[in-house]
């Protein structure tokens, strides 16, 4: 899901670079480049979030679990876990009630008039999918604790992370 979303930012990449290329050579330039970046970028940057929930590279700080050793850190990560599981749960709702907002309003792009409702529903399903992926990353942290598993354990292991197909 990830590399569609950067592929889509590649894309919208080399559509800047001739778009600032042809405004110096008196070419034809792309009109309503700004609007392809409005439906793009949202995508883009929801299909990291997956990704980054399952392989756990999102900002962390681990002092006190480092410091406290295995057990307290294993139940420190499963609270952190839980807290981000009920921020994107909040989050995915949210995005929920924004695109159901713009589908009745029938909003469009400024200048091509580009509907936004069917991009941002993309957008939402895609945060919606961070829900389940977090909760599945809550409860290995949760078994982690319970079953008082070793101070290096950081989450899933690749194996783990292959039988769900590798998602990236």
């Amino acid at each position: 899901m990830a590399l569609i979303g950067f592929a889509g930012l590649v894309v919208v990449a080399f559509l800047i670079f001739y778009d600032g290329g042809a405004r110096y050579l008196n070419a034809p330039r792309i009109h309503g480049l700004k609007d392809y970046g409005e439906v793009v970028y949202p995508l883009v940057i929801a299909s990291c979030f997956p990704a980054v929930l399952l392989r756990q590279t999102n900002v962390t700080v681990r002092v006190f679990g480092k410091v406290g050793g295995g057990r307290l850190n294993a139940w420190l990560e499963t609270f952190a876990a839980l807290v981000v599981l009920a921020f994107f749960a909040i989050l995915a709702w949210q995005f929920v009630n924004l695109t159901g907002k713009y589908a009745d309003a029938g909003r469009t792009t400024r200048t091509i008039g580009i509907a936004l409702a069917p991009w941002w529903w993309i957008t939402t399903a895609i945060m919606a999918i961070c829900v389940p992926v977090q909760f599945y990353v809550f409860v290995s942290w949760l078994r982690a604790a319970l079953s008082n598993s070793p101070a290096d354990h950081e989450g899933l292991s690749q194996a783990e992370i292959d039988t769900l197909g590798g998602a990236s």
